[in-house]
């Protein structure tokens, strides 16, 4: 055990950290020797290091008992149960434990139930400033009054300036911080961020909360005052939401301070009450729904702490901005079944997800639940269908509107404000809640409504008018750009006419289509894919255009070379039978999507199933194509999979020759799709035991791959794959080993190391490696 000894280690969860400094402030004010993470414990420090070495160094652990504290998943387990631990020499006792705050008994380990507990919640701060001290005292301290190590005679935290933290949870005498919200849920690691940046001064201690409506920075902003409350000597609530107001407000402010006279003016007030500020060290001013950095400049007085709250995110020039986001899921969960007892956790889990854990919403649906008795099954399909009324009610009393309301203004601002960035707002609702890349809606812009089209050619124009949007809270703006949440989307559709929304979806879906990344098999245009498929899947599919359907035919397709099976089968399987439906069974896109199921259905092993499958869809195409169509050869191609799969493999070879005869005719001997004729068919030659041929036709396809597609294209390497088994079934199995450790590292870069492709390669080398002797 390295370091000076201490009397006290101070262990608390994060949301307790104004307890921590009361305690600890307490404690070396009376002149024992404490240590506390948040003074004591370097930026950058290892922190598992230092609360070991702390641990090691304390005589005893001041532990705070909160429901916070319990919580598994924090560090606060390991101080306490570390404390319990009897060290020589160390006598009895070592834990002292402090309730901050009531504790439901099986919230606490059983270990620690016995133990007799110091309570200095629910008292003044004479009385629990007694109760800790009291608790502390032991027989086996000094008569003499220890000196605090490196911070001077005892007392010495006085002389540091200013007076010590009052008890948490009183306020100052001038406090006009709206009520607190006795239902506030979750945010303790902001919150503890906050107090951390702003306690460490220096640029940090003006904070900007932005982020879009609804998502909860006031009651952030409200939280954290009531919460570090004690650790200032003035709190102030400024609405900066009119900044014509703020005179006033800093003018109410001075009259509570006792510097400004009634009548005074604004300059006046502005000179008084920013220099009173500046010549008092602890103080927190709150300017709410703040509009712009111009607007709060002239009355930030320095020396003190400042919260901005604001729908804008363009703070960086007065203050640091600080993005609130969405609440966590189990925070959300939290908010829905604290409030609505009836409320299961899978039902509140489920209204988290169709919320999407947009806390204004979250505490619109408990209010609203817990005031009709509505179950969540019944919620959620109202949200589905009629989203701006249901969004409409239940406004808990903590927010001014509700999130309806809210947006409505919004979107009427935006429109005012600027119409074209108004229908960039509308297409966005018809998007996905995923970020809409620049280049999705610039790409199509003959696709955009005539005021936006003229923008698009404009990177400073179109870049403008995204950040109106963002500016107006409808959607957050980075360089992945706009992403609006699904609650806000619903709302902004809602309030259109049918005929409206039939036009913005049109619009919507035409610009996916504009947007087609081409082959779906090429490593080249993945990125591209990913960008798209949010979106594309968030369209109404089922009713879609053939262009849309030809879209999403490919989207499968996509899937399937990203070796996810599943998802192409799932959307597959849930549009084949909607379109047959609706279109009939031979219709191409049809056809299509069923010879796209019938792949990921081979890709499962459920060969029958596709063979099935893909056997209607040949004939179908036979009839309605012809026979040398080039998508009936394709599903010709599958089809002979499936049969040489199932053990008809004379079957397969001889539809496969008929395929390969064909495409050679029709599409010419170096097409991919006659290549991979060839290669099917080389398959065939090799199962059927004539494995010379099968070499020389693998031989020449990969010569003529490599030469069409590139020698890392994935069809390539397929085709590698088949000549090495070739080789190793012919015996040559050094030559099968270099071609398949070539094939394997060209896999993995091009593909990842988990495709099932890259897997079938690496097995392929361990045979080959195996047949050399080296297992």
């Amino acid at each position: 055990m390295g370091g000076e000894r201490i009397d006290f280690f101070v262990s608390h969860a994060g949301a307790d950290r104004a307890w921590a400094e009361w305690v600890a402030w307490q404690l070396a004010e009376a002149g024992y020797a404490v240590e506390l993470d948040v003074w004591d414990w370097e930026p950058g420090r290892n922190f598992v290091t230092a609360m070991s070495d702390a641990l090691d160094r304390a005589d005893r652990v001041v532990a705070l008992f909160s429901a916070a504290y319990f919580d598994r998943s924090r560090y606060t387990t390991e101080e306490w149960s570390a404390s319990m631990v009897h060290l020589p020499g160390a006598g009895q006792g070592r834990l002292v434990p402090v309730r901050v705050e009531e504790v439901a008994v099986e919230q606490v380990p059983a270990v620690l139930r016995p133990l007799v507990c110091c309570d200095v919640f629910g008292v003044d701060a004479g009385q629990a400033r007694r109760r800790l001290l009291d608790a502390v005292r032991s027989s086996r301290w000094p008569d003499g009054e220890p000196v605090f190590p490196g911070r001077g005679s005892p007392a010495g935290l006085g002389r540091l300036g200013g007076s010590g933290p009052r008890l948490p949870g009183s306020v100052p005498r001038v406090w006009n911080v709206p009520a607190r919200n006795p239902e506030f849920t979750g945010r303790d690691q902001m919150l503890v961020a906050l107090r951390e940046v702003l306690a460490g001064g220096d640029r940090a201690v003006v904070q900007a909360l932005h982020g879009m409506g609804g998502v909860g920075k006031t009651q952030l902003a409200a939280e954290y005052a009531w919460r570090f409350a004690g650790a200032y000597e003035l709190a102030w609530w400024v609405d900066a939401e009119q900044a014509g107001l703020i005179g006033d407000q800093f003018a109410a402010l001075g009259t509570a301070l006792g510097c400004v006279e009634a009548g005074a003016r604004i300059e006046a007030v502005r000179d008084a009450v920013l220099g009173e500020l500046r010549d008092r060290g602890r103080w927190l001013l709150v300017f709410d729904n703040a509009q712009a950095p111009g607007d709060i400049a002239g009355w930030l007085p320095g020396g003190g702490h400042v919260l901005i709250t604001s729908r804008q995110h363009r703070w960086a020039q007065i203050a640091a901005p600080v993005e609130v986001d969405v609440l966590a899921r189990d925070e959300s969960v939290a908010l829905l079944a604290g409030r609505v007892s009836s409320l299961t956790q899978a039902d509140a889990g489920r209204l988290a997800v169709g919320l999407g854990n947009l806390p204004l919403a979250l505490a619109q649906a408990a209010e609203y639940l817990a005031e009709t008795g509505m179950d969540a099954v019944e919620y959620l399909g109202l949200l589905g269908t009629r989203a701006r009324e249901i969004l409409d009610q239940g406004r808990p009393g903590s927010y001014p509107m509700s999130l309806a309301a809210a947006t409505q203004l919004a979107v009427d601002k935006l429109a005012q404000d600027d119409p074209a960035a108004a229908a960039l707002a509308g297409l966005c609702a018809f998007l996905a809640s995923e970020p809409v890349p620049a280049d999705l809606l610039t790409g199509a812009a003959r696709e955009l409504p005539a005021g936006l089209a003229a923008r698009a050619a404009d990177p400073i124009a179109w870049r403008r008018t995204m950040t109106r949007v963002s500016g107006h809270a409808l959607a957050r703006l980075d360089h992945r750009g706009l992403q609006m949440h699904r609650l806000i989307q619903a709302i902004l559709r809602d309030r259109l006419s049918p005929e409206q929304a039939a036009e913005t979806r049109q619009r919507a879906e035409a610009i996916l289509t504009a947007n087609d990344p081409g082959n779906p098999s090429n490593p080249a245009a993945w990125s591209q894919w990913a960008q798209l498929m949010p979106h594309l899947l968030a369209a109404d599919l089922a009713a879609a255009n053939r262009d849309l359907r030809g879209l999403a035919c490919h989207a499968c397709w996509y899937l399937l070379a990203r070796g996810d099976t599943r998802s192409s089968h799932d959307l597959a399987a849930t549009l084949h039978p909607q379109w047959r439906e609706r279109l009939g069974s031979d219709e191409e896109t049809v056809l299509a999507m069923a010879h796209a199921l019938a792949w990921a259905l081979q890709d499962f092993g459920r060969y029958a199933e596709a063979r099935d499958l893909e056997r209607e869809v040949v004939d179908r195409s036979r009839r309605g194509l012809g026979e040398d169509h080039q998508s009936t050869l394709t599903y010709a191609s599958s089809l002979a999979i499936s049969l040489r799969e199932l053990g008809e493999v004379q079957a397969a070879r001889d539809l496969d020759h008929d395929t390969l005869d064909r495409r050679r005719r029709v599409l010419g001997e170096d097409h991919p799709d006659t290549l991979n004729s060839a290669n099917n068919l080389a398959i065939d030659l090799r199962v059927l035991g004539e494995v010379q041929a099968a070499r020389d036709l693998d031989h020449d396809t990969l010569d003529r791959f490599r030469r069409v597609l590139g020698e890392d294209h994935p069809h390539t390497l397929i085709s590698a794959g088949n000549l090495a088994a070739d080789l190793s079934a012919l015996g040559e199995h050094q030559a099968a080993r270099e071609l398949d450790e070539d094939t394997l590292a060209r896999r993995r870069r091009v593909l990842g190391e988990d495709h099932p492709d890259t897997l079938a390669s690496a097995s392929n080398l361990a045979i080959d490696l195996r047949e050399l002797g080296e297992s």
